[in-house]
């Protein structure tokens, strides 16, 4: 299987999963805070989407969204407490996704094996892209506590 099909797959893999883990959510629900040291739902699904336009732009794309929409969801920013200013709600987050899953698909069927090889920053983007998926997975694990917190009693997976 060629690289970029496999990262394809997986991109697809985890959209689907993000999208069941967030069916039935109001924006409400997305910003419950978990008792123990964490970050609601909102912050996980917009650090998500942030680090999806990492992925664009290994992919020699951007995003086709306002970069400055998603620096509240940089790494160590702080906790989304509530409404504000520069939270985004979860249906525009749910959109940014869609539109995320849209380009990085279409970036990746343009996406040659020599270009996965390029090294950037010491390391291929292959290399990149693979540290950059095990990162969403790991936000995806959260996103399926953070859903029983809303009071959702089901197994989605």
């Amino acid at each position: 299987m060629h690289p970029s099909e496999m990262f394809s797959q997986a991109a697809k893999r985890n959209y689907r999963v993000i999208r069941m883990q967030t069916e039935g959510l109001t924006n409400e629900d997305s910003l419950i805070q978990p008792p123990v040291q964490g970050n609601c739902l909102n912050w996980v699904l917009g650090h998500i989407i942030y680090h999806r336009g990492l992925i664009l732009k290994l992919l020699g794309d951007s995003p086709n969204w306002p970069e400055e929409q998603l620096l509240r969801y940089q790494r160590e920013s702080e906790p989304v407490l509530g409404s504000s200013e520069d939270v985004l709600t979860l249906t525009q987050l749910l959109s940014l996704l869609d539109q995320s899953q849209e380009q990085i698909t279409a970036a990746l069927q343009n996406t040659s094996t020599e270009a996965l090889e390029t090294v950037v920053n010491k390391r291929t983007i292959e290399e990149q892209l693979a540290g950059l998926q095990w990162h969403e997975t790991y936000h995806m694990g959260q996103l399926e506590l953070l859903r029983q917190l809303t009071g959702k009693n089901d197994k989605v997976i």
